[in-house]
């Protein structure tokens, strides 16, 4: 009996501690993403999806970083799409990337993701979207506003989103 109720104890924790981890991780309604999508899967483009990513977040913090609230975020995005496109296109330039590039800003599609055992369900996401050539290669993206893949543009590569998730959400939504 005693065994029992220890093994009950135990799963009881564990479904209490990873339903804890995966609510922290949701990304609210609210929320705008940003993506790079690779032109190929070829080492190459994969590296240039990387350097993009890594400049734009850069370029994104400092444009948002003293934003409150979505609406505000919005605007700033809306009214500094020549500057991200700046920002992208001297990434492209200092790597001598010659495939061409889109940005949109508005809904665009995602595809599911599981991150850190928390599956984010496909669909058309508010978001900054930068295509790199055809577009057929493997994407990276996070979440730009409220700015939790730009913790790490102000931080390190080292960051664990999931110790400020609910602050965030809480202080920006």
């Amino acid at each position: 009996m005693k065994k029992l109720l220890i093994v009950i104890v135990v799963c009881f924790c564990f479904y209490l501690f990873t339903n804890v981890h995966a609510e922290s991780l949701m990304i609210p309604e609210e929320a705008i993403r940003m993506r790079v999508l690779a032109n190929s899967n070829s080492d190459y483009d994969q590296t240039i999806k990387k350097e993009v990513s890594i400049e734009l977040q850069k370029s994104m913090y400092h444009l948002l970083k003293n934003t409150k609230g979505v609406e505000q975020a919005r605007k700033v995005i809306t009214n500094n799409m020549d500057e991200i496109e700046a920002s992208v296109k001297a990434t492209l330039v200092r790597l001598d990337y010659d495939a061409g590039y889109q940005i949109n800003y508005g809904m665009n599609y995602f595809p599911n993701k599981e991150f850190h055992g928390v599956t984010y369900e496909e669909g058309y996401y508010e978001s900054v979207l930068v295509t790199l050539g055809s577009g057929e290669g493997d994407n990276w993206w996070c979440v730009l506003f409220p700015p939790l893949c730009l913790l790490e543009a102000e931080e390190s590569d080292q960051v664990e989103y999931q110790f400020y998730v609910k602050e965030l959400i809480d202080q920006y939504l």
